[in-house]
């Protein structure tokens, strides 16, 4: 994707030139150093469920006019992206929509306009009367097998494509009381407990578990975050820091959800709290190293926008 060059300082109003910063070529100022820096910009998108399908909006505005797309985009500097979702999804089909679970988030650096990221929900309809708005020309809902073959951005084909294979695959059942949140000492019995599900500790001995509550409770960069549902610990995701030359590395060192609470969007929440934390710390990208699970885990951080391999980026800014 090409943009278009910046001449003016944003700041002094100085003829801005290109100059090596990270790594990159960018936009340097060369009376009072400004540096432009070109970040992906956050939207969101709806995946709306009624019978006997999704719902699509028919864009009426470029890109793509004519297309089917799903409900979404971008989000404004006072919103959440919860929010930015439900506010969309209103202005562009009339649903005012309650979301269930975060259903991916992909990156889009080739465009339309400029590159992005953007996140995915599931959601249901809770009131509101289905009709076009905003910029788009028409609204329908398409049954998982008969969905339009003009289908604009190539997330939103990946994502109802994985859509798709969910409803065929059979019901999910969200979980409605999950609780996001930061790990207490009380939790470090329930954190072990769930670390052996990981496929590649299942051979971790009670020494060895005895030196991850160890490493638990006294190492300063770890942070680690659990699913509480019902009072009840189901999932963890454990977040190391790393600082390279070139920024912030964060890695998701272990993760883990209870398989009496998967399926239920649990893994998907820490995930997302993990890319919250991930953008509040200023880092760059989030890190898995893929070959600790097995395929299932593979597929789902592909899902959520992981790039493939042993060690998977996923670029946040």
């Amino acid at each position: 994707m090409t943009s278009e060059r910046v001449i003016y300082c944003h700041k002094c109003g100085s003829v801005m030139a290109p100059a090596e910063i990270g790594g990159r070529l960018r936009d340097v100022c060369p009376n009072c150093g400004f540096v432009l820096f070109r970040n992906p910009v956050p939207g969101v998108g709806a995946l709306v469920e009624l019978e006997p399908g999704i719902v699509l909006i028919q864009r009426g505005q470029p890109p793509f006019v004519g297309a089917w797309a799903l409900p979404a985009g971008y989000i404004e500097e006072d919103e959440s992206a919860e929010q930015a979702a439900v506010r969309e999804c209103r202005e562009e089909t009339g649903l005012e929509i309650e979301l269930i679970e975060l259903f991916g988030v992909y990156s889009f650096p080739e465009g339309p306009v400029q590159s992005g990221i953007i996140i995915f929900y599931r959601a249901r309809p809770i009131g509101g009367e289905i009709q076009a708005g905003d910029d788009a020309q028409a609204v329908d809902v398409f049954a998982p097998d008969a969905l339009p073959e003009n289908l604009a951005f190539r997330t939103h084909r990946e994502v109802l494509a994985r859509w798709v294979e969910r409803v065929r695959r059979g019901p999910h059942v969200p979980s409605h009381n999950v609780v996001i949140r930061r790990a207490r000492r009380e939790d470090d019995a329930r954190i072990l407990q769930l670390l052996r599900l990981i496929p590649a500790n299942a051979t971790m001995t009670d020494v060895e578990a005895e030196e991850a509550g160890q490493r638990l409770a006294e190492c300063l960069t770890l942070d680690v975050l659990v699913a509480e549902i019902d009072g009840q610990v189901g999932g963890f995701i454990a977040l190391s820091y790393v600082t390279a030359l070139s920024g912030l590395r964060v890695l998701i060192d272990d993760m883990a959800v209870d398989p009496d609470y998967q399926r239920h969007g649990i893994g998907a929440a820490l995930l997302e709290a993990a890319i919250q934390q991930t953008d509040q710390r200023g880092a760059s990208q989030l890190i898995v190293d893929t070959s600790r699970g097995d395929e299932a885990a593979r597929e789902f951080y592909r899902a959520c926008g992981f790039q493939d391999g042993v060690s998977a980026p996923l670029r946040i800014r």
